[in-house]
């Protein structure tokens, strides 16, 4: 029994405690609340008051810058109301002006036409007077006034027309007599300006040999080198009796210029047979090739005429070895420029026309042995075909007359190639109907179906064939040359007699690997 007693104490006192814990947590709890509560409301009083002290600042502000802003309104206003009244005074004194000056115009007007008024009273009393003066005289003279007038007319016209045909006559003589001597007088001083020395071309070439021992060399065993030199570059070697020299003939330049480059590099290098003989003979053709660009370039340099197409370069240079009865045609050609150059000074033509003109009037002969035609249109077809001016193709194909010369330029580059040719010693016709007869008989071999090369030799005594062994027969080598005889004996006019050497070799080449 006291255990349930005390059970039951210790029961009611934990319930009572809890009572008292629960009472007094809600105690604190409910002083939180309250404390929490005052914190929020005293937090929202001071956001409203900031916030209303914030909207009157707004309020305040917003209420100056009106005021700021119609304070300049009002000033703008102003100012522009200042403007007006200003331009309304100016326009108001323009008009007071022009008010004035109109004024001024209607009394001017008003005085001219009382001058006018008077003029014209004046003049009416001036014809009358003027008539009565006409009737007086026609009733002196007897004659009307058209009659007068027709006699005075016709002695006028008969002392003019007299007087004008002695003037006429004067002009004409004196514009002949100077014309004459202007003409004489430019030529001379072209002739000065451009005077240069003329050397006819030769056709041999001698080479010094720095021995009689290589002379045995060069002709080799049998002949066999020389044979060789002749057929790769198709000039006659003459190996005389004069010591440590050799004589290359040949009437084209630029073969025996090939012929001579070869010869002095074998010379040079010592190895003297057939096959190093053709090496060299293909590295003289580069040189000789190297050499044609160059002579172009540097006739360019001399007459100062730039932007010419390459391919026209070339052919300038190819004039280095070309001839036209013995004068060098490049050289001809430069002469021809700078003269007609000078003339067009004087003249005050086109100078750089006239020295193109002059420069290329001749550039179709650097090819007319291998197209159809002259040398003057091959050269005015070159000249359109590489873009050249219309004046210098007229030039051009004008200055033989082929072509009726139209302007200045194409008349100076016409004089300018006569002056050229007609120096004493310019030209030699002898050589060049020389080397015509050997160039009819290389074109006559040439026609020959299988022929590889030909060359004329021997001063034209003697034409060597190369034909090309596939095509040509040893029977068909014998009758080509019979064949080429005739056609020579009849086509061609020669002194003694010309031998046709025909030559077929077969050649066979391997190589060891």
């Amino acid at each position: 029994m006291p255990d349930l007693v005390w059970i039951l104490l210790v029961l009611l006192a934990l319930g009572t405690g809890s009572a008292l814990g629960f009472l007094y947590r809600k105690n604190i709890i409910e002083q939180r609340i309250c404390r929490s509560e005052n914190y929020a409301k005293e937090l929202l009083e001071d956001a409203n008051r900031r916030a209303e002290e914030q909207k009157k600042e707004t309020i305040l502000a917003a209420k100056e810058e009106v005021l700021r802003l119609k304070g300049d309104l009002d000033k703008e206003i102003n100012e522009r109301r200042s403007e007006q009244q200003r331009s309304e005074r100016r326009i108001a004194q323009r008009e007071e002006s022009l008010d004035k000056k109109l004024d001024n115009l209607s009394q001017r007007e008003e005085r001219l036409n009382k001058k006018a008024e008077d003029i014209g009273k004046r003049l009416q009393e001036a014809e009358e007077l003027k008539d009565k003066q006409l009737s007086e005289l026609e009733r002196i003279a007897s004659i009307t006034v058209d009659e007068a007038k027709q006699i005075i007319i016709e002695r006028v016209q008969k002392d003019a027309y007299h007087e004008a045909a002695s003037m006429v006559r004067e002009i004409e003589q004196k514009a002949k007599e100077e014309g004459d001597k202007k003409a004489r007088n430019i030529i001379a001083l072209a002739i000065q300006k451009c005077a240069s020395d003329h050397v006819a071309e030769s056709t041999v070439s001698v080479i010094d040999l720095p021995n009689d021992e290589m002379k045995g060399r060069l002709i080799g065993r049998e002949g066999r080198n020389i044979r060789s030199l002749e057929a790769a570059t198709g000039v006659d070697l003459i190996i005389d009796d004069t010591p440590e020299a050799i004589i290359i003939s040949a009437f084209d330049p630029v073969r025996r210029e090939i012929a001579r480059i070869a010869i002095e590099k074998l010379m040079l290098d010592g190895r003297i047979h057939p096959a190093r003989i053709e090496e060299m003979v293909a590295k003289a053709k580069k040189e000789v090739n190297n050499a044609i660009k160059e002579a172009g370039e540097q006739a360019i340099f001399e007459t100062g005429q730039h932007n010419l197409h390459p391919e026209l370069v070339k052919l300038l240079g190819r004039l280095k070895y070309r001839t036209s009865y013995g004068q060098n045609v490049l050289k001809h050609s430069i002469e021809v420029s700078h003269l007609a150059g000078v003339m067009a000074a004087e003249l005050d033509a086109d100078i750089q026309l006239a020295k193109r003109g002059g420069l290329l009037h001749d550039i179709g002969k650097a090819v007319d042995h291998e197209l159809e035609g002259t040398h003057v249109s091959i050269g005015g077809d070159l000249a359109r075909k590489f873009r050249e001016n219309s004046g210098v193709v007229h030039c051009i194909m004008s200055h033989h007359n082929d072509i009726e010369p139209q302007t200045v330029e194409a008349v100076l580059v016409q004089a300018a190639d006569a002056i050229s040719a007609a120096r004493p010693g310019a030209r030699r016709e002898s050589l060049e109907n020389y080397i015509k007869r050997l160039t009819k008989l290389e074109e006559i071999a040439d026609s020959f179906d299988g022929v590889d090369k030909s060359f004329a030799m021997q001063a034209g005594r003697e034409v060597r064939i190369m034909v090309k062994p596939e095509d040509v027969n040893d029977e068909g080598a014998r009758l080509m040359a019979k064949e080429i005889a005739k056609r020579i004996e009849k086509e061609m006019e020669y002194p003694g007699q010309v031998r046709v050497n025909v030559i077929r070799e077969t050649r066979s080449v391997e190589y060891a690997k």
